[in-house]
């Protein structure tokens, strides 16, 4: 027998004349502060219905109709495969990592996930709650890599973690685990991690058996483009009853109610208008050479809103700063946005490698879509494990960033589109002098 299918219950919607009569400018900002304050919860809703599974290995689909908005939870989905641009899901992804991905719905009670002994692989998996808040982490950093049962629960569990697991405590109902196993681009690595992604498993706590069960993720959460108001608020309504915000957001709700009580129009502008700057406009430098990081959290994002509503519409699923830091490039060197009809390089000095103790990559994306970009040599990402990367004699690092490929047929060369564009750099286990934000990131220079 199947488990059956839950619906999650949405919360009230604020009465139509709500709160004080406000004027068109107020409430256009009001309205403006309230996506960005819920943008996040509707950017998990999306991505829970864009990446959890239709079909359980052992029950078949959650639903026949090919149309259906059932789902799985509780399930592990795995990649089986290095990340091209022909996969759309997920915004930003990384080139480097096989992905290992549950959805977790704690409403019965706390789970048990096991993990086997993963040797001596980096991996990690990063629980994510519904506001994006990377609040724990297990993996080779955190938990080690032997094998090993993590407990997780709700905050309306109570009791004691059962000896010999690892406990841990999410915020609400509903969390993210997205998981990164490092991968060598061949077929006999990446069916090695495969064997150890079948052994992962999520049971229930209270019998061990296997937890997976259905959910009516409401939305078709392939559609990325900007959300409809009236989708929109039955989404958040629906995860905000679920996922209460870790910090007082009193004035948010307030805001919240009083943007719809204005009507679906009001909601409607501000999506426009929030999502087309979130996505679009590019970001000047805050660390110099055309760098910036965007994310600078460790384990939550507090009241930077609009910090974690940004990384919702471009990032979403970053981790944490000890885990892994995404120093990001919209611009070069002289502030001007990249663009593939320019030619760039980028040169790490003898000795001046990211500091990292697990890897780095360089990841090229297009501006339009936040996605891997297609090119000739299908490579969509250059760094320490790269096979073939060239070093100068004294040590140095010069990567060619172009359409063409450089006249050198042995420089390091990362293909561009023709197009505006962003590169993302990834330090995975970073060392203190990127921590600490002391790191000099060398710059991005336009050739021509």
């Amino acid at each position: 027998m199947s488990p059956r299918p839950v619906v999650p219950k949405a919360a009230p919607t604020a009465a139509a004349g709500e709160g004080t009569p406000i004027g068109t400018e107020e409430i256009s900002q009001a309205a403006r502060d309230a996506v960005i304050h819920t943008l996040p919860l509707f950017e998990m809703a999306r991505m829970r219905a864009a990446t959890s599974p239709r079909k359980h290995p052992v029950h078949g689909f959650a639903a026949s109709e090919p149309t259906s908005t059932l789902r799985w939870v509780n399930l592990f989905t795995h990649t089986r495969r290095l990340l091209t641009p022909n996969d759309r899901e997920v915004v930003t992804p990384n080139n480097d990592t096989l992905y290992t991905n549950a959805w977790l719905d704690l409403s019965d009670g706390p789970l048990v996930i096991e993990v086997p002994d993963m040797g001596e692989r980096y991996w990690t998996l990063g629980f994510l709650d519904m506001w994006t808040n990377p609040f724990a982490y297990a993996g080779r950093r955190t938990t080690g890599n032997r094998a090993q049962r993590l407990f997780v629960h709700g905050p309306r569990w109570r009791g004691e973690v059962p000896a010999g697991l690892v406990g841990i405590a999410a915020p609400g109902a509903d969390l993210w685990i997205i998981g990164r196993i490092l991968v060598d681009p061949d077929e006999a690595d990446i069916a090695s991690v495969g064997a150890l992604q079948q052994q992962f498993a999520i049971l229930r706590a209270s019998d061990l058996e296997p937890a997976a069960r259905i959910v009516d993720t409401v939305m078709n959460g392939r559609k990325t483009d900007t959300p409809d108001a009236d989708e929109y608020a039955a989404i958040v309504d629906a995860a905000w009853a679920r996922n209460p915000a870790a910090e007082d957001d009193t004035a948010a709700r307030a805001d919240w109610h009083r943007t719809k009580a204005e009507g679906v129009a009001a909601l409607q502008a501000a999506l426009v208008q929030v999502c087309s700057s979130l996505r679009h406009e590019a970001q000047a430098s805050q660390v110099g050479g055309g760098w910036s990081i965007p994310v600078t959290v460790r384990n939550g994002y507090g009241t930077q809103t609009l910090l974690r509503a940004r990384v919702a519409r471009n990032l979403i699923g970053a981790l944490g700063i000890e885990e892994a830091m995404y120093p990001v490039a919209e611009v070069d060197a002289e502030g001007l946005p990249l663009d593939g009809r320019h030619a760039y390089e980028l040169y790490f000095p003898p000795g001046a490698a990211p500091q990292v103790d697990a890897f780095w990559s360089l990841t090229m994306y297009r501006k339009s879509t936040c996605l891997l970009v297609d090119n000739p040599i299908d490579r969509y990402s250059i760094g320490d494990r790269t096979p073939g990367l060239r070093y100068e004699a004294d040590g140095g690092l010069r990567i060619a960033i172009q359409v063409d490929a450089p006249s050198d047929p042995g420089a390091n060369w990362l293909p561009a589109p023709r197009e505006p564009f962003y590169l993302t750099l990834r330090l995975y286990q970073p060392r203190r002098a990127h921590l600490e934000f002391s790191f000099t990131y060398p710059p991005l220079r336009r050739l021509d």
